[in-house]
């Protein structure tokens, strides 16, 4: 199981893998460009293939994340078409660096309905991939369930996913802060979780795991990241998350507050104490 946290890449992503060294991580999750901007990022490829050789050496895997300000599902046509020229660019970026996974909010209908809003999504998705041909995989992220946000269950995430024409290049990045806040992670009810959670039909397609504790309580639809083990999900539940052997494969990316990213180190070290490697 590798495990790692989200690190800076402003300083360069040979820069960030050194960073990543530093705090004990063998993977790391990074912003191709600003988290508050559509603005593609003009790039040299080249130059961005040559800094990603220092990731390789160090046999660091790498996860980028799309900026928040996305939406694929939103009604206005012309938002639409940004976001999807936004998403485009974050991927020939992570491509450029080698990355594997580009993961993505799932969006909001703002007030459509979930049914147009998980059209507009696939629709969208479909849009994104037909502009993009590199190896790069596209996740969609699960939400916690704010506002009119879709994807907040295994239900709508798959009904999404059904909609897609390119399926073999879609996946899926679970986050245990916005499953438990939605009510999709409950661990009073464990083995229920499971067995909907490691059905054939959606477990194939679960690539990422964000590990976040909680702020906010079961259910109640808020995205507010905890320190591990200082949140409503706690010390006893994660530890059990990570040690379920069928999610020993699985990446995992901490996203926790911390106020330095040398912080991180503790969090992974806690991490990996929980889950035994």
């Amino acid at each position: 199981m590798r495990i790692g946290c989200h690190l800076s890449v402003s300083k360069g992503f040979d820069k960030m893998v050194d960073r990543a060294l530093e705090v004990g991580a063998d993977v790391v999750q990074y912003f191709p460009k600003n988290p508050k901007s559509y603005r593609p990022k003009k790039f040299d490829p080249d130059e961005y293939r040559k800094l990603a050789e220092a990731a390789v050496k160090a046999d660091i895997r790498s996860v980028c994340h799309s900026p928040y300000v996305t939406n694929l599902s939103t009604p206005d046509p012309s938002l639409w078409e940004i976001s999807i020229a936004s998403i485009v660019n974050d991927l020939e970026i992570a491509d450029a660096y080698g990355t594997d996974y580009l993961v993505v909010h799932c969006g909001k209908h703002v007030g459509e309905g979930r049914e147009r809003g998980e059209q507009l999504m696939a629709e969208a998705i479909n849009r994104v991939l037909e502009q993009f041909d590199g190896k790069t995989m596209f996740l969609m992220e699960n939400t916690a369930g704010q506002g009119s946000e879709l994807g907040q269950t295994i239900e709508e995430l798959l009904s999404i996913y059904e909609r897609i024409e390119d399926k073999e290049r879609v996946g899926i990045c679970f986050d245990t802060c916005h499953a438990f806040a939605s009510g999709l992670l409950d661990f009073d009810d464990w083995d229920r979780f499971l067995e909907q959670f490691c059905d054939d039909a959606f477990f194939p397609l679960v690539k990422v795991i964000h590990l976040n504790d909680s702020m906010a309580p079961f259910g109640a639809r808020r995205d507010r990241h905890a320190l591990l083990g200082q949140g409503e999900i706690g010390e006893e539940n994660l530890r059990r998350f990570l040690t379920e052997p069928r999610f020993r494969h699985l990446p995992v990316i901490i996203e926790t507050p911390v106020e330095d990213e040398l912080e991180y180190a503790d969090e992974i070290r806690k991490a990996r104490a929980w889950a035994g490697v």
